[in-house]
């Protein structure tokens, strides 16, 4: 038996636990210390974002923009379905009503015709997910918003490094949350980041951030004492898991070019059979660049992605498919109002995502590929 390919392996740069013995040396662990700061400076000044918030989870950058906007019980906000429960979970818990849109035909993102008819007087923001780090189509979606005063939140988990137009994604939304976690291309095995680009936001924002208290205004000195001042939580990282991620922040640049090579070799020799018609490859939109964050196909049915899945566990190879449709989890699906939403549902049981890793090396992807291969062409 071959030697298992998984779906994932984390990548450490070998600074991590040196940055790591620092961080103890400087006896400040709690957060918002020095590796958090170089964190937080080294994104706005890469990608010009306005404020940047470490925090120990997407999740926990989500629930921050819930409580920024204000989101109150009868707020509409529009999602889509096809996306992980977080992001949903930060508008619920404010009591929001919760209006799922369907994915594009073309891709699993939001399609923008969707908010055009989902817009009520009710709706408060629209959340805009990034699927494997490719943009949505944002424009649209901003000018339906800019019209009807609504706030636009970037989830863009999955998109570090990632553009719209030329624009970094997290820079395009009032607010937008990124993810550390394991499986993405920059890791501190939790973790993640809120980017305030509202400037009427960024005062409250670090408020909110720092358990409703505006104690970071009393570290810089602005303030003689620090006190309650808004709703808020622990949101901060500790300075142990900021001093591992900015290890994983020197080598951003390096961590791209290895992924992207795993990402093209997979493409190319995944073409000519996708075009023998046993599955379909992604497409990238003119306006959105490729950050290589994961590498799915489409099969041609809910059957032939089960089989797949199956051959795959056979030979070694853990290929997984993704998201279930939040509109018809065991949770929400009694509350669900509307049409049905069939793309999001199409994506939910034909989409197989194949390992992907930095360190991934081309014998493994064609490994992969060889047995994708063996499926499409057995009886």
């Amino acid at each position: 038996m071959s030697q298992p390919i998984g779906f994932n392996k984390p990548y450490f740069t070998g600074r991590e636990l040196d940055y790591i013995r620092d961080a103890v040396a400087r006896e400040k662990l709690s957060g918002n210390g020095f590796y958090t700061q170089q964190c937080q400076k080294f994104f706005e000044d890469r990608y010009s974002f306005r404020k940047v918030l470490l925090t120990q989870s997407c999740t926990d950058a989500l629930e921050m923009s819930a409580l920024l906007l204000d989101i109150k019980p009868g707020d509409e906000v529009i999602l889509p379905s096809f996306t992980f429960v977080s992001t949903a979970n930060a508008f619920a818990l404010r009591g929001a009503n919760l209006v799922f849109a369907d994915s594009s035909p073309n891709n699993p993102n939001l399609d923008p015709a969707e908010v055009s008819r989902l817009l009520t007087p009710r709706t408060k923001a629209v959340v805009v997910v990034h699927y494997a780090g490719v943009a949505v189509d944002l424009d649209p979606i901003l000018q339906l918003a800019a019209a009807h005063n609504v706030a636009v939140v970037e989830d863009a988990a999955q998109a570090i490094d990632s553009f719209y137009k030329g624009k970094p994604l997290g820079a395009v939304g009032h607010l937008s949350c990124f993810s550390f976690h394991e499986t993405k291309n920059i890791i501190s095995g939790e973790g993640g980041m809120l980017v305030v680009s509202d400037p009427g936001l960024v005062a409250r924002a670090e408020i909110i951030w720092e358990k409703g208290t505006n104690r970071s205004a009393f570290y810089r000195g602005e303030i003689d004492r620090y006190n309650w001042i808004d709703l808020g939580s622990s949101f901060l990282p500790s300075e142990l898991t900021s001093a591992f991620l900015w290890a994983q922040l020197e080598e951003l640049d390096q961590i791209q070019v290895k992924r992207k090579k795993v990402w093209d070799n997979y493409f190319q020799q995944l073409l000519p059979l996708a075009k023998q018609g046993c599955f379909t490859l992604s497409a990238l939109p003119e306006y959105a660049t490729n950050n290589a964050h994961l590498f799915y196909i489409l099969m041609n049915s809910a059957d032939s992605r089960d089989r797949a899945l199956d051959y795959f566990k056979a030979h070694n190879v853990q290929a997984i498919f993704h998201y279930l449709p939040l509109h018809s989890s065991p949770f929400f699906r009694t509350r669900f109002q509307g049409p049905e939403l069939v793309n999001a549902n199409r994506y939910a049981s034909q989409l197989i995502r194949l390992p992907l890793f930095t360190e991934m090396t081309t014998e493994q992807v064609e490994r992969v590929v060889n047995v994708l291969s063996r499926f499409c062409h057995s009886p």
